[in-house]
């Protein structure tokens, strides 16, 4: 049996326990992609990480994602949670305050902002306002009357988000998504705060992995959203994103676009440490 170093991180934290948990496992060499699964499936959160060598000269360190259901290309919770690991480890960045991370979806750098991390967006793989028959099917899942829906647009930065923008965080906040009408929709659901509050952005995740999952606080959903709203005018190039309200937490995403990117950033805080036994 070999133990392997297992870290519980709590990602988008504003506040103790309040963020969305990433279990990540430390030297995953030798870990097959079944072990790997079902691991994932009993920790039974989110995501769990797997931390190995990279492969491209160019990274740091690499990473697979796993959620309950299967592998993901790219997530932002996991990116930033498992930069934290990886630092905490002992991890030294090739340049001095950026890490770059090689994923499903490439290398991904992640910056650090005295305690918090963030990452940059990775570009987007599908975009466009979402097709009739698809917004009809948010719609009625959503269970939302005509003219709630402001806005929609596919924002796929590798799990596959398509997102509505509705006409108040209210109504955000109040929706249960049907389970026999969802299918196998990535959803954002998103709302703008009244100016001069502490968040710009209500953001809601949603998705099927073998049963309808909301999602506590989203890094990729964010990164989509940001760039969506901001290209759009609707959001300024600096915004506080807050998310997890309906599931009892408090989660915080900050977002700036600048000349090298879309930067999501948040508090990354280590909660349980140990050992794993994999195999």
């Amino acid at each position: 049996m070999t133990l392997r170093r297992f870290q519980q991180i709590d990602v988008f934290a504003s506040g103790p326990l309040n963020g969305n948990p990433l279990a990540v496992v430390h030297d995953a060499q030798g870990l097959s992609d079944a072990q790997m699964a079902a691991f994932a499936r009993w920790t039974n959160l989110s995501e769990t990480t797997f931390l190995l060598p990279p492969t491209d000269p160019g990274a740091d360190y690499r990473v697979r994602i796993f959620t309950p259901g299967g592998e993901l290309p790219f997530a932002g919770h996991p990116t930033l949670g498992s930069c934290r690991a990886w630092l905490s480890a002992g991890g030294r960045p090739k340049t001095p305050g950026r890490v770059i991370q090689e994923c499903g979806v490439g290398l991904v750098p992640v910056r650090l902002d005295g305690e918090d991390l963030a990452f940059a967006a990775p570009p987007l793989r599908r975009t466009g306002p979402v097709e009739p028959e698809v917004l009809a099917q948010i719609r009625g899942t959503l269970g939302l009357p005509e003219g709630a829906i402001l806005d929609h647009q596919w924002i796929d930065n590798g799990p596959g988000w398509c997102a509505v923008l509705l006409d108040s965080v209210e109504r955000a906040l109040s929706v249960r998504p049907d389970p026999a009408l969802f299918g196998d929709l990535k959803l954002g659901v998103a709302a703008l705060h009244p100016p001069g509050g502490p968040a710009a952005l209500e953001v809601r995740a949603f998705f099927a992995d073998g049963a309808l999952v909301e999602d506590p606080v989203t890094g990729s959903l964010n990164a989509g959203l940001a760039q969506w709203l901001i290209g759009a005018g609707r959001l300024p190039p600096r915004y506080v994103a807050s998310q997890g309200a309906a599931l009892r937490r408090a989660g915080r995403i900050t977002v700036s676009a600048e000349a090298d990117g879309t930067w999501i950033g948040g508090r990354a805080v280590i909660v349980l440490e140990g050992s794993a036994a994999l195999d």
